[in-house]
């Protein structure tokens, strides 16, 4: 396939459908080109003009005097799909399809002309962007391929930030934001339908740009993860960081009925997941994708979260307190020869501690800030710096503010942020280049998210992927429910720990499997493959003592199977388990990201209540205790009100197994589900450790008959 450099720097480009109107979709393109400094040629090609916005028209593509290196096509429907067709036959390298009616509709006349559209590159080697694309822009030279009127509402200028969108509208809305806040944007794309290059292709083309310090996602699908693994990858080696916003949140791929896992690793789970393991932050609005921008763009890169904040306010200090714990960071504790030096500069009725108030004093002594702030600086405890301004104006020396907060920043090193509402004031400081915002809540969110995303990109460094092709089980696979105890042999070889258990066949077996087993209470399980909910249907009891309880309620069990219908494939005797808690841990092969594994608190109410998040594997043991120390329950896990302290690591152990097990060659498991996984006291003299009592496996077969 050919480079996609060639979307980004063309020497030739050519429009079919150009028109002589500047304002229409065809039109604009070439006003683009020629406005904004493209000195390649540029071909318009409409068979009923022989010149067009003053440049020689051609009647056809092939009529023209050179191959485009870039067509760009704004016909419509099946004129499109001809134009492709012929661009493919004569050797262009890239096609930008406009015309909209394919696969966006949902219809199948438009889903049939794509996939004719894209049938059409494959041999000569020519790549598609679109159709349904608004275009692509790159403003260093000029090469604006698109048709969005924002870049005449909001003149271009050449920037650091990138932006590659999937949306026409998400593509124009961030560029906008930023150019209104004076921010220079390179690249804006708005891709479409992606049916052959994919925004993440794209955007892994721009990330080779050594002067792209920024890059912007939207994405309404990921149906292309291996390219935007890549694409992180490339843009860790180079710490770029890279913003997602992802939109179409939906609840498909679960496989609820047949476990837990299914219904809680939904797809909106897999993508956090993702995003998170490759160094990605995903944003949850337009507004978090663009307002950390100039914090990303001239703060360094922070050393931790902990934060100190200095205002003339005490309500400010108070509020920005809050919003530092809402954000999750936290506030430093300034050592004791901080607080002394503050106690030498401030007034006495000044708070030494942080936040620091230092008190409408600042309005006749102007230093204040300028005596403070190298004081705050020089403690290693902080790593940021929120600074309040809630009034100003006549009396107050603003400028004398500016300077020594640049001054504070440059010596500092590390990311400021201020909160100042008043529009007059706020621009003495934008002018000199610091990042302000209008309140507090606004500035903290920024600046948690510009020093989370550095920690979550230094945790990623080390991210191994796994590339999976969606559906590269193959359509002819079926899968298979193994019984309970197939399930756990499939978990021992896996290396996860199991009950003690015994599969009897008749209820004769009973007293020789409670002897093999030491006696004492026990649980009796039906095995059946037909249903992986026994509990509803009355196969479980639990605290069976005794040999002949023990084979009353094996038959008892043999009767309720034969009563639902249900295959009779045994009972499991099993050892009676106590954890000091219940956890959970799970994994399935999504269609589109692969396998996934899920670690959660365990029961019978994980889906009504879920506590889970998900892992891409492979992981280490300290991803996996990472995530589980964000988990709600991760609170108790270590003993409180007098309980024992669990295995925590040999939770994330088996966790790892089972991810590993999962991505590795030849694998069959479609599904895996335990739960619960007992966990179990920590205790070297019990050789700490968890312990799966129930488990469900579903494998992938080829069906009878297959070669």
């Amino acid at each position: 396939m050919k480079p996609l450099s060639a979307f980004h720097t063309p020497k030739s480009v050519a429009v079919i459908g150009a028109s002589n109107d500047p304002e229409k979709i065809g039109g604009r393109p070439i006003r683009y080109m020629r406005e904004f400094g493209f000195t390649g040629a540029i071909y318009p090609v409409n068979p009923g003009r022989a010149e067009v916005q003053g440049l020689p028209a051609y009647p056809s593509v092939r009529d023209l005097p050179e191959v485009p290196d870039v067509v760009i096509v704004a016909v419509a429907g099946a004129n499109a799909v001809e134009q492709v067709v012929i661009c493919a036959e004569i050797g262009v390298s890239g096609c930008i399809v406009m015309a909209s009616g394919f696969g966006e509709t949902g219809d199948a006349e438009g889903l049939e002309a794509q996939e004719r559209m894209l049938s059409a590159a494959p041999e000569s080697g020519m790549r598609i962007v679109g159709p349904n694309s608004q275009g692509l822009a790159n403003f260093a030279n000029g090469a604006v391929l698109g048709f969005s009127t924002l870049f005449t509402e909001q003149p271009p200028l050449d920037g650091p930030v990138a932006i590659v969108s999937q949306s026409g509208a998400m593509c124009s809305v961030p560029y906008g934001m930023l150019r209104e806040a004076g921010i220079g944007v390179r690249y804006a794309h708005g891709t479409g339908n992606d049916i052959d290059v994919s925004a993440a292709e794209l955007a892994l083309d721009i990330v080779a740009d050594p002067d792209i310090q920024l890059l912007l996602l939207y994405l309404e699908d990921l149906k292309d993860p291996d390219s935007l693994a890549l694409l992180a990858e490339a843009a860790r080696k180079r710490d770029l960081p890279v913003i997602a916003l992802k939109g179409g949140r939906s609840e498909a791929g679960q496989r609820a009925a047949a476990s837990h896992t299914g219904a809680l690793a939904n797809e909106e789970r897999v993508v956090d997941a993702f995003l998170k393991k490759h160094g990605i932050w995903r944003a949850n609005s337009t507004r978090e994708l663009v307002s950390a921008t100039q914090l990303y763009l001239r703060a360094r890169v922070p050393h931790g979260d902990r934060i100190a904040i200095v205002s003339n306010s005490g309500a400010v200090c108070v509020l920005t307190a809050d919003a530092v714990d809402d954000y999750g960071l936290k506030l430093a504790e300034f050592a004791p020869a901080t607080r002394g030096a503050l106690g030498e500069v401030l007034p006495a009725f000044a708070a030494i501690d942080n936040p620091i108030d230092v008190t409408a004093a600042l309005l006749t002594d102007s230093s204040l800030f300028g005596k403070v702030l190298p004081i705050v600086g020089a403690d290693t405890a902080v790593h940021a710096c929120i600074i309040g301004i809630p009034v100003a104006g006549r009396g107050y020396d603003v400028d004398r503010f500016a300077d020594n907060i640049e001054t504070f920043e440059r010596d500092s090193g590390m990311p400021i942020v201020l909160v100042v509402p008043q529009s007059n004031i706020a621009e003495v400081f934008r002018e000199r280049g610091l990042v302000v915002f209008a309140d507090e809540a606004t500035a903290v969110q920024a600046l948690a998210q510009f020093l989370h995303h550095h920690q979550l990109m230094a945790r990623s460094a080390g991210a191994r992927h796994v590339p999976f092709t969606p559906q590269a089980i193959g359509k002819r696979m079926e899968t298979v429910t193994l019984n309970e105890a197939q399930s756990l042999e499939v978990l021992q070889q896996i290396g996860i720990p199991v009950a003690q258990h015994v599969l009897v066949h008749d209820p004769s077996e009973a007293a020789a499997a409670l002897a093999q087993l030491g006696g004492g209470r026990v649980v009796v399980k039906g095995c059946t493959s037909d249903t992986t909910h026994k509990s509803d249907l009355g196969l479980v009891r639990v605290g069976v003592d005794g040999p002949d309880e023990v084979a009353a309620v094996v038959r008892e069990m043999f009767a309720i199977m034969e009563h639902h219908g249900l295959r009779n494939e045994g009972a499991i005797i099993s050892q009676l388990v106590k954890g000091v808690h219940e956890g959970m841990l799970g994994g399935h092969v999504d269609p589109l990201f692969g396998p996934v594994v899920l670690l959660g608190a365990g029961g019978v109410y994980v889906e009504a209540m879920p506590d889970a998040t998900v892992l891409i594997p492979p992981f280490t043991v300290d991803d996996a205790l990472d995530a589980l120390g964000q988990l709600r329950i991760a609170a108790v896990l270590d003993g409180v009100r007098g309980e024992a302290p669990v295995d925590v690591e040999a939770w994330a152990k088996a966790a790892v197994r089972l991810g590993d097990a999962l991505v590795s060659d030849g694998s069959r498991i479609e599904s895996l589900d335990i739960n619960p996984l007992m966990l179990l006291e920590r205790d070297g003299a019990l050789q700490p450790t968890v312990q799966a009592v129930d488990g469900v496996v579903i494998l992938r077969e080829a069906p009878a008959g297959a070669k």
